[in-house]
């Protein structure tokens, strides 16, 4: 990225079209990578996230890289998005990955927020592990060495998970352990989706 072109995942490198040009929208872009990368393309971004300390951390990154008439950083809720970015049908693209959905409570809310920020004919671009990877423990195995079960696929309740470290820095040792998590099984993300006026191709 500071040679001036970032990389994203190979799954992500491989699907999404060029995007220079493009108006996209990052939600939930933490410390702002993708956000910048996509900048870095030629595309114009707003990244939005709920945590101040990941936005200070984009701001930062932005300015090193000199990117500050490509991309723009916005800290807040993400169900309180329409109300602080304030540009309906303003984005070519809203661009969603890895790790997003099992922070939300209501999925329907966000399909429609989503559809709120997209121009006619705009996309929706979401990467996501598979819903059914959470029902699985690899913390739990059963006797043949297979994952363990934590919860049923359709499970709705939030799972409340306590884990003393970090996924980035397994010898970090964090305070503030707890977290909840939701499960969204595929038919509930795509019908959401659709309810909010999207057309699968």
């Amino acid at each position: 990225m500071r040679a001036g072109r970032g990389k994203l995942c190979a799954i992500v490198e491989t699907e999404l079209p060029a995007v220079s040009g493009e108006r996209i929208l990052r939600l939930q872009c933490h410390f702002g990578k993708d956000t910048l990368t996509l900048a870095q393309r030629g595309a114009r971004v707003v990244g939005l996230d709920f945590s101040p300390a990941a936005i200070v951390a984009a701001r930062e990154l932005t300015e090193q890289l000199g990117q500050g008439e490509q991309a723009c950083f916005v800290q807040a809720d993400l169900y309180d998005a329409p109300g602080v970015i304030g540009e309906p049908g303003a984005f070519d693209l809203v661009y969603v990955t890895w790790g997003a959905l099992c922070w939300l409570p209501d999925i329907r809310r966000w399909a429609q927020i989503v559809a709120h920020f997209l121009k006619p004919g705009g996309s929706l671009y979401l990467a996501e592990g598979h819903p059914a990877a959470m029902v699985f423990d690899d913390a739990a195995p059963q006797p043949d060495g297979t994952p363990g079960f934590l919860v049923p696929y359709f499970h709705s309740e939030p799972l409340i998970l306590d884990a003393t470290n970090d996924y980035a820095d397994r010898t970090a040792q964090l305070t503030n352990s707890r977290t909840y998590e939701w499960i969204h099984p595929m038919g509930s993300v795509v019908t959401a989706l659709i309810e909010a006026g999207f057309r699968l191709d």
